[in-house]
């Protein structure tokens, strides 16, 4: 009898619901499990220590392994990916509250959170309604790797402070204000908290190198909570996570009247959410799996956030290093999604006491040794060895996240990505063609667009004046399969500019659905009535030839 293949499903499935659990085998139920337990032992500490970047309580980093997590499981397309929050989301968010004026420490904080969350899934709602998934994965990958080189940095800098022990934070005048700051606290930080740091740092790092099967984050939380309990750290000056309240989220109510000062930052993060999720997606699909569907992650994503927004919840977004670990403990479907949820509920319910031990240099290390991997330096090579273009479009995007802040890096990527795109579009891609007596022709190799309708209309103004003594140019554009009014009118411009000197114009090879819009207008329809519109380059030099003799007649003195 066959095996059931994972990958059995049509590129693009039309179920919406629970894609992944479409004709569930029960023989993948243990796997999913083990890796639904592994992958928890990495996000369930990870993302409490991604809530410290954003100031915020660690149970809220505990809460987005929940809700979110649970809403990705049913709608998205991924098999393996653990949706929760990412450390370029947490910093994000960080800088969306000090740009809205908001105190985290202050009563409102959750509800500033609930509003930005919220937020960041309405734009996400838009975004697939309008089918944008496709337009906004078109966002250079220079630019996201700039921006997590900003991301990088700023975190690994803001968390200083905390291994040091250093009861006051130096940081948080930029980035190289914060260094000279951090240097120059140095004679007073805490040694038990250095030490403390520096064990925790070690036991990650030499995990993720010696044995990646073993879940770090879990072995330095536990070794943080053992040490603080048995050793007594906190007599020793150790600073602990504030409490952690036992049991599951209470529903928190959005601030609308915070809309217009997170819109910026929400924006934002609403970009980065999607752009990581589809990249990691994309980068842990098996060649068996369907295809990675644009619009049903914007879906998920958007409900992901819509679902957090209600639960205390940092926004939400696909996280490699916890997706990784999912695929490679075997996850098969999105089962093992649900059981990390349910271990991050049991933490919950459970072990509220236990956390509230946790030193907080724990959490710091294990943000560090998470966000000094987003500084890629390698990438950063690759793109110097490829594409100088790239390259420095990534480094002006971590420049500007060093010194005027990440949103700002967010906003200078995409734009400098759109500039190149325009750039692009305005390139001229024109193919001179056979040449039969007086007439030339040419082949436009790319689409015609707005932004370079002048240009083709231009360079084939140039060939005709550079071919001495042409009468007639055949446009092949066959690569046209639309029209727009813009490029009309600059078809017909060029017409003009051409009959001007001289020179016959004929267009070939116009797609279906081009010639369909073009002859709507009375300039086109002429061109039809002049047998000037042909199908193919040879048909136009065949009525060129047959015309010539026709025309020569016409001209000859009569005799008599």
């Amino acid at each position: 009898m066959a095996t059931r293949q994972v990958g059995a499903a049509p590129a693009r499935s039309r179920t919406w619901f629970a894609p992944t659990l479409r004709g569930y085998d029960r023989r993948w139920l243990g796997r999913d499990v083990l890796a639904g337990l592994s992958a928890g032992a990495v996000v369930v500490p990870q993302a409490m220590a991604y809530a410290s970047i954003a100031e915020l309580p660690a149970q809220v980093g505990l809460y987005t392994c929940m809700a979110p997590m649970a809403v990705y499981a049913l709608l998205g397309g991924s098999r393996a990916m653990s949706v929760s929050t990412t450390s370029t989301i947490a910093t994000l968010s960080a800088t969306t509250f000090v740009s809205a004026g908001v105190a985290v420490s202050s009563d409102d904080a959750l509800r500033a959170l609930s509003t930005l969350t919220l937020l960041v899934g309405v734009i996400l709602v838009v975004a697939r309604l309008l089918t944008l998934g496709s337009l906004v994965e078109n966002i250079n990958k220079s630019t996201l790797i700039g921006v997590q080189i900003g991301v990088g940095a700023t975190v690994a800098v803001g968390q200083l402070p905390k291994l040091l022990g250093l009861t006051d934070d130096p940081t948080g005048a930029g980035f190289i204000r914060s260094v000279v700051a951090v240097v120059e606290a140095l004679p007073r930080a805490h040694g038990p908290t250095v030490v403390l740091s520096v064990a925790s740092v070690a036991v990650l790092l030499l995990l993720r190198r010696f044995v990646p099967a073993v879940p770090g984050p879990l072995v330095v939380v536990a070794g943080g909570i053992a040490a603080s309990a048995v050793l007594h750290l906190t007599d020793l000056g150790v600073e602990v996570i504030d409490p952690v309240p036992t049991g599951l989220p209470k529903p928190v109510l959005p601030d609308l009247t915070l809309v217009p000062a997170m819109l910026p930052g929400a924006l934002g993060i609403a970009m980065m959410a999607f752009l990581e999720s589809a990249a990691v997606a994309r980068g842990i699909r098996q060649p068996s799996e369907p295809p990675i569907d644009s619009d049903r992650e914007l879906l998920a994503a958007a409900a992901a956030n819509l679902a957090g927004s209600l639960t205390q919840t940092l926004p939400a977004a696909g996280g490699f290093s916890q997706s990784a670990v999912n695929q490679r403990a075997g996850a098969r479907t999105q089962v093992s999604t649900l059981v990390t949820v349910a271990l991050a509920v049991l933490v919950a319910l459970v072990l509220g006491p236990v956390l509230a031990l946790m030193p907080t240099a724990t959490l710091a290390a294990l943000v560090v040794t998470a966000v000094v991997g987003l500084i890629d330096v390698p990438a950063l090579r690759r793109l110097a060895r490829i594409s100088r273009r790239d390259f420095w479009l990534a480094v002006v995007t971590a420049a500007v996240g060093l010194t005027a802040g990440l949103l700002a890096a967010v906003v200078a990527g995409v734009a400098g990505t759109y500039f190149l795109v325009l750039r692009e579009l305005q390139r001229v891609r024109l193919a001179p063609g056979p040449v039969v007596g007086t007439t030339i022709s040419a082949r436009i190799e790319g689409a015609v667009y707005t932004a370079n309708v002048l240009a083709y209309e231009n360079a084939v103004l140039q060939l005709a004046d550079d071919a001495v003594g042409a009468d007639a140019v055949v446009l092949d554009l066959s690569r046209m399969h639309e029209a727009t009014v813009t490029v009309l009118d600059g078809l017909a411009d060029l017409d003009h500019e051409l009959a001007q000197r001289g020179v016959v114009l004929l267009l070939v090879g116009l797609p279906g659905s081009a010639a369909e819009t073009a002859a709507r207008t009375a300039w086109f329809r002429g061109l039809v009535d002049d047998g000037r519109v042909l199908p193919t380059v040879d048909a136009a030099m065949a009525a060129r030839t047959a015309r010539a003799p026709r025309a020569s007649q016409a001209e000859r003195p009569d005799p008599g």
